[in-house]
This record gives structure tokens, sequence and C-alpha cells, in this order.
């Protein structure tokens, strides 16, 4: 069964840091885009990083431009989202997806995990 499992939230202090892991299973990361997205109550859905299949381009929304690192483990086929400096802004519900490249539309991203909660407050 292909799918995808987010883990690593939990509650921060602002200034804090965590690191999130989406593990995919039923397919290989090599043959696919991973997205991080996060979507806080009351918001749309925001790509906040993605990894292309041979993990040679990554992309950053600007609000966590220089805070946030994508990096993948092909061994262990699980995307990592290493997230840094983290501000009350970044207190979302946390979900990674895949795609054929991550210049494909939010539309085109797929599997969905169950998400994963990153609380930032003092």
């Amino acid at each position: 069964q292909e799918q995808l499992v987010e883990s690593g939230g939990g509650l921060v202090q602002p200034g804090g840091s965590l690191r999130l892991s989406c593990a995919a299973s039923g397919f290989s990361l090599e043959n696919f885009a991973i997205g991080w997205f996060r979507q806080a109550p009351g918001k749309e859905r925001e790509r906040v990083s993605c990894v292309s299949h041979n993990g040679g381009s990554t992309y950053y929304a600007d609000s966590v431009k220089g805070r946030f690192t994508i990096s993948r483990d092909i061994v262990e086929n699980t995307v990592f989202l290493e997230m840094n400096s983290l501000k009350n802004e970044d207190t979302a519900e946390y979900y990674c997806a895949r795609a054929g490249n991550c210049d494909s539309g939010n539309a085109h991203f797929g599997f969905w995990g169950q998400g994963t909660r990153v609380t930032v407050s003092s």
C-alpha cells in the first residue's frame, strides 16, 4: 500500500526547533517529488517546501526561507523538514504529499499523510 506518514510535530517555544519526518512506503522517493504543506486554522493550505525526485532541487516559501531545510534519506525512504527559529505564525498542521515534480500545482499533489501538528507558543 502506497502511503506517506508524517511525524515529529509538537509544542515548542518561539525560537526553538523541530524536525518533521515524512516516511514513504509502497513506493520509492526516487520516483516522486515530495512537498511539505501546512494549514493553520482558518487559513488556506500553504506549500512550504519541496524536494525533487532526484534530490537535486528544492523549493522554499519566502515565509520559511533561511529557517527551514528539506532533506531526504533514500535508504530510509523518508523526507525530513528541519525547522529552526520557529515563530508563532509557524503554528499549523503539517502535511507531506507527492507529485511528479516540484513545479506541479498544489492540485497535482496526492497521497496526503494524516498530518502532524506543530504548535509554537511560549
